[in-house]
């Protein structure tokens, strides 16, 4: 923490609810210029927390210090030195998006001179200038959100407060998001943010954790993560889920194994006998992993390590038979199946050819193809706006195709939508549920409408709420659920009716990661019963957790196949993982350095990708001694899924996409 006073401090925050206390007794401080990140499972009580500092939820108890202003008391005043950014959307959707932003720079009063400069600026890095003259309500879940972040950025506030500002935005948006919050703290703002991102969690000055509204622990990221007390075990695999099984079930010894990306993460007293034991557990079901190696926890490990024996009623993993992983085959993980749609074995579930979407003179969708055989879980990502979820649409036989030919579940989506709408289940972006009925209520109104009744219905919704993990909460009105539980009582109702085809858009965006995995475990579950999965993400860890990965831009595929061939598209460049303190400190000279084709920030360090690794090492240690960063690590790693997800737009970019009149 820096030394300057706190301009943002609680004492004994507390918020209760009748009988539930969602705050209890929160004390923290930031300072001018510091970052502070605030944690937890879905209903741990950050939101509510943030809506207390904001002064638009009253305090129960305790008080707070914002920008010289006293809460409870003086919630107009505290209002006058924030901006605050909400998860719900503030945005008026008939408006278009500059007039929004218009607004809301006249709401905080920020000054007309140097306005549009500002504007631009904003427009630029969430690239949301095309869209200047689009109605808010008419863009996708994702560009939404990076138009509110605009909205909150338009004047230069003492305290921002942002409760998970990136949840749907991709990860070209979420880097250039956060160049921006370390300008505004160079400019003395002090920084209050919650979130779902473990990795954004590790830029923070501090970190808390919070859990049932109580804070477990405090401190540098560094500090937190050296409170595991031990080394971990990572070994690193393309067949992770079904190793992970494996582990689980056989290594004596390992008090956890959790799934990170291709990478799994043993937890044990003893990391080199957990490795050799694990060596001979996986050879004997004939897998050899590419490397196990001893490394040091990460936050999202020690969070996950802390919560997982304080979870919560409800929070418990569903059962197996609503989430056994998917025992993976050797053609599915180690020798994929070619990603040429001719050389895939049929039937397909989804079968698209030149399939268009436009919108008046907006080409939405541009001549997509691919197929997608029964039983693969198969990942669609693409930057905001990229046409995801209009694929979607078409393919849930929700919007007419412009041209072209698709078939689902064996119907033609322009001769038999609705066909195709009794054939799949659907999850969109936003829950689908209805908020002013209890868990059972949506579950039986659902089954309703999927021609559900009788004893059928009544087994349907145990399984649903087992699924769920609500038993006993079958009476809870489901707008009081934490977002973890909605979104797998919204997967459940989805598929009451067992369809063979589910459609999942961006299901996880804003879950806690105990949460995303085992909604990640119903989803293995489904493909491993021989259920076509088509998923959305912004994860880019969970896209390998795909069999096959698609990557849309501007309305055109640009890469298709398995997450394991796809990262060997980068081997003609070498990744450094550079760590250091304050990586964003670094970032632009490391960026600027002869040799280097790009340089992000990427949890608590960079990745930097080069073409000479030797030299470039070399000049990248010039660079970190100026800093006086001395003896920092720094070693060529594969590289990532988000690696790839950047390096493909950034590419994309440079051969003058942009420049092809369609949306980013």
């Amino acid at each position: 923490m820096n030394d300057s006073p706190p301009i943002l401090e609680a004492r004994g925050l507390t918020r209760r609810f009748g009988d539930l206390t969602a705050v209890d007794n929160l004390s923290l401080s930031v300072g001018r210029g510091e970052i502070y990140g605030l944690v937890g499972p879905d209903g741990a009580g950050k939101s509510t927390a943030l809506r207390m500092l904001a002064g638009i939820l009253t305090i129960t108890g305790g008080e707070a210090q914002v920008a010289g202003c006293g809460l409870p008391g003086n919630e107009t005043g505290v209002k006058n030195h924030i901006a605050y950014m909400s998860q719900r959307f503030g945005l008026y959707p008939d408006l278009t998006v500059a007039e929004n932003v218009d607004f809301y720079a006249d709401l905080y009063g920020a000054p007309r001179k140097g306005r549009q400069e500002r504007v631009d600026e904003l427009l630029d890095f969430s690239n949301m200038r095309p869209f200047r003259k689009r109605q808010a309500g008419k863009l996708s879940g994702g560009m939404k959100q990076k138009l509110q972040l605009v909205c909150a950025l338009i004047h230069t506030p003492e305290v921002l407060l942002l409760d998970e500002p990136t949840n749907g935005v991709d990860p070209v948006s979420r880097r250039d998001f956060w160049r921006i919050l370390y300008r505004l703290l160079g400019q003395g703002v002090a920084i209050l943010v919650t979130t779902a991102y473990l990795d954004e969690a590790e830029r923070c000055s501090r970190v808390g954790l919070l859990n049932q509204g109580r804070l477990l622990a405090e401190g540098t990221p560094g500090e937190i993560r050296r409170s595991m007390g031990t080394d971990i075990l990572a070994v690193r695999t393309p067949r992770a889920w079904e190793a992970s099984r494996i582990l689980r079930r056989g290594l004596a010894g390992a008090r956890s194994v959790d799934v990170f990306g291709d990478t799994l993460h043993v937890v044990g007293d003893d990391p080199e006998a957990l490795g050799q034991e694990a060596s001979r557990l996986l050879a004997d079901q004939g897998i050899t992993p590419d490397s196990l190696r001893s490394i040091s926890p990460t936050l999202e490990d020690v969070f996950i390590h802390t919560l997982d024996t304080s979870r919560g009623p409800g929070a418990a993993d569903p059962p197996e038979s609503a989430g056994e992983p998917l025992p993976a085959s050797s053609e599915t993980a180690e020798e994929p199946r070619s990603a040429s749609p001719a050389a895939l074995p049929g039937p397909w579930s989804v079968e698209v050819q030149d399939l268009s979407r436009r919108f008046g003179d907006f080409t939405a969708v541009d001549r997509v193809s691919f197929t997608v055989p029964p039983g693969e879980i198969f990942g669609f990502l693409g930057p905001n706006g990229a046409g995801k979820s209009t694929t979607i649409r078409m393919l849930c036989g929700l919007l007419p195709p412009s041209s072209g030919t698709g078939r689902v579940a064996g119907f033609d989506l322009s001769v038999d939508p609705e066909g195709v709408k009794r054939s799949i289940g659907y999850m969109s972006q936003r829950f689908s549920l209805y908020e002013d009925l209890t868990v059972a209520e949506n579950i039986r109104f659902y089954g309703g409408i999927y021609g559900l009744s009788g004893r059928r219905m009544e087994e349907r919704q145990a399984w649903a709420v087992a699924m769920a993990g609500l038993d006993g909460r079958e009476d809870d009105l489901t707008s009081l659920l934490a977002g973890g539980w909605k979104q797998r009582l919204a997967l459940a109702c989805a598929i009451l009716h067992e369809p063979p085809i589910v459609f999942l858009d961006e299901p996880t965006s804003g879950v806690d990661p105990l949460s995303r995995r085992r909604f990640w475990d119903i989803i293995h579950g489904m493909a491993g019963a021989g259920v076509t999965v088509f998923v959305t993400t912004h994860y880019m860890e969970e896209a390998e957790y795909c069999h096959r990965v698609a990557l849309i831009y501007q309305g055109r595929i640009i890469a298709l196949d398995t997450p394991r061939r796809l990262k060997t598209t980068l081997t003609e460049e070498t990744i450094l993982d550079v760590r250091c303190p304050r990586p964003q400190d670094v970032l632009d000279q490391v960026a600027a350095l002869a040799g280097v084709s790009d340089a992000a920030l990427f949890g608590a360090g960079l990745h930097v990708r080069v073409n000479d690794p030797e030299t470039a090492r070399d000049r990248i240690r010039d660079v970190l001694r100026q800093h006086g960063f001395e003896d920092c690590p720094m070693q060529a790693i594969l590289p990532s899924m988000e690696d790839v997800f950047v390096s493909m737009i950034e590419s994309e970019d440079r051969r003058g996409g942009l420049l092809a009149g369609k949306g980013a």
